[in-house]
């Protein structure tokens, strides 16, 4: 019985640590992305699913590019100030890393501070001052001069040409602004759903046993029973 227990808590722990992965398709002064972000994945990550969720950041959204020799040109759907802003989100996302004199925060906490205090910033820039430096001081991140540096260089373009090719590969031409991709495995119904109730359609993939905040949501039913699907396997032989 000992041994059977100690197998039960293995896969409990196993299922504890399986983060769900997800893909954001997003672009950087896009007001329903900003409103996605800030209102629906903020508050669902920030604090109770931060250890439950894998967030993989790509803001480039329906905007498009083309190469004249080494150089990259790109056309974005708000404009060319959205074209920085999208840099400035691939520069953070490269170059934010946790830090050991700020163990309170991880790389991924960083990138999802600074990401949506960017959002919420939008095109409302306070005495027509760009918000990055602000956003960093506000989300704990020190590196701001690098990630500015990087925007206004070719990195932040090749960055920027990576995420154009990431979304195209998913979808040419992207139809949606937000897109929200669970597991690498697109379903227009979660994503839809996931517009206006991000931490359901979320808890539908956090495996058992589930955080509070998903057992809380009546629609938070999970999906993902693999480990106890084993566990009762297993279980024939202790029998």
């Amino acid at each position: 019985m000992t041994k059977l227990i100690g197998v039960f808590m293995a896969f409990i722990a196993l299922a504890n640590a399986v983060k769900v992965p997800v893909t954001i398709y997003y672009e950087s002064l896009c007001p329903d992305s900003a409103k996605f972000i800030s209102e629906q994945v903020f508050p669902a990550v920030k604090n109770e699913l931060k250890d439950h969720v894998d967030i993989k950041w790509v803001p480039f959204g329906k905007s498009t590019y083309s190469t004249q020799g080494s150089e990259i040109q790109f056309n974005c759907h708000h404009g060319p100030n959205e074209c920085y802003g999208n840099k400035v989100h691939a520069c953070a996302i490269e170059h934010i890393q946790a830090s050991s004199y700020q163990t309170e925060f991880t790389r991924e906490s960083l990138i999802l501070s600074f990401i949506n205090c960017m959002m919420k910033a939008g095109k409302n820039f306070p005495d027509n001052v760009y918000p990055g430096a602000a956003c960093a001081r506000e989300s704990h991140v020190s590196i701001w001069e690098n990630i500015q540096q990087c925007a206004n260089s070719t990195e932040g373009s090749r960055l920027l040409m990576e995420h154009g090719q990431t979304t195209n590969a998913f979808q040419n031409p992207l139809t949606n602004v937000p897109t929200v991709v669970f597991k690498q495995q697109y379903d227009p119904k979660v994503n839809t759903r996931a517009q206006t109730d991000f931490l359901g359609a979320l808890c539908q993939y956090v495996p058992q046993p589930q955080p509070k905040v998903c057992t809380a949501n009546s629609s938070g039913v999970s999906i993902t029973i693999a480990p106890f699907l084993v566990f009762i396997y297993l279980l024939q032989f202790w029998a």
